[in-house]
C-alpha cells in the first residue's frame, strides 16, 4: 500500500498544482499580457511545467527515502535509477493532464473540480485497492489507459520486486506515449484558447 499511495500523493499534487495555475493566469488577467510577450508558446508551458516537476521529484524522494524508510521501514530492493526514470517521465505525464485540465478550464473551482473527477476515476482504476484482474473486462479496459496504473505496477515492481529497466520496458514505453499525447493535445488546445 505504501508505495502505491506514494504514487497518489504525486500524483495528485502534480496535477492539481499545475492545472491550477495556469487557470489563475487566466481570472487574474496576466495571461493576456504573457500572450503578447516575444516568448514562444512552448518557451511558456516549459516554465510552467518545469517548477511542478522539480516538486514532484522532491515530494516523491520525501515519501519514498523519508517517510517510506523512516516510518514504515521500507527500502527500495531495486534500483532508485529504474524508479526516478521512471517518475521522470511519468511527472511529464501528469503535468501534461493537468494543463490539458487547465485549457479547458475558466475558473480555478471549474479547473479543481475537473481534477479532482479525474483523480477518482485514477485512483479508483488503478488497481491500488482493487486487483485489476478482479474488475469486469470494461474497468479493465479503462485501467489500460490510466496512467497511474503503470506507475503503481512499477513502484511495486521495483520496490517489492527488485525489477530492473528491462523488467519494467513496457510501462515505460506505455508512459512515454502518454507523455507525447498529453502535452500535445495541451498545447494545441492553449494555442486555440489563446
Amino acid at each position: 500500500m505504501v508505495p502505491g499511495i506514494l504514487v497518489i500523493l504525486v500524483t495528485m499534487v502534480c496535477a492539481y498544482m499545475c492545472a491550477l495555475n495556469i487557470v489563475k493566469e487566466k481570472e487574474i488577467g496576466t495571461i493576456e499580457q504573457i500572450n503578447v510577450t516575444p516568448i514562444k508558446k512552448y518557451e511558456f508551458i516549459l516554465g510552467k511545467l518545469i517548477p511542478f516537476w522539480i516538486i514532484g521529484m522532491f515530494v516523491f524522494s520525501v515519501g519514498l527515502l523519508g517517510v517510506a524508510h523512516l516510518v514504515y521501514h521500507i527500502v527500495p530492493v531495486g534500483s532508485l535509477f529504474v524508479l526516478y526514470s521512471f517518475l521522470s517521465v511519468y511527472l511529464i505525464a501528469m503535468l501534461g493532464i493537468g494543463l490539458l485540465i487547465s485549457t479547458y478550464s475558466g475558473t480555478q473551482q471549474q479547473a479543481m473540480s475537473l481534477a479532482f473527477f479525474c483523480m477518482m476515476i485514477f485512483i479508483l482504476m488503478s488497481g491500488l485497492f482493487t486487483s485489476i484482474d478482479g474488475m469486469p473486462d470494461w474497468a479493465k479496459w479503462i485501467s489500460r489507459f490510466n496512467p497511474v496504473t503503470y506507475f503503481i505496477q512499477v513502484m511495486r515492481m521495483v520496490v517489492l520486486k527488485g525489477s530492473g529497466l528491462r523488467d519494467i520496458q513496457h510501462q515505460f514505453i506505455v508512459i512515454v506515449g502518454m507523455a507525447v499525447f498529453f502535452n500535445t493535445w495541451a498545447i494545441i488546445n492553449y494555442r486555440k484558447t489563446s
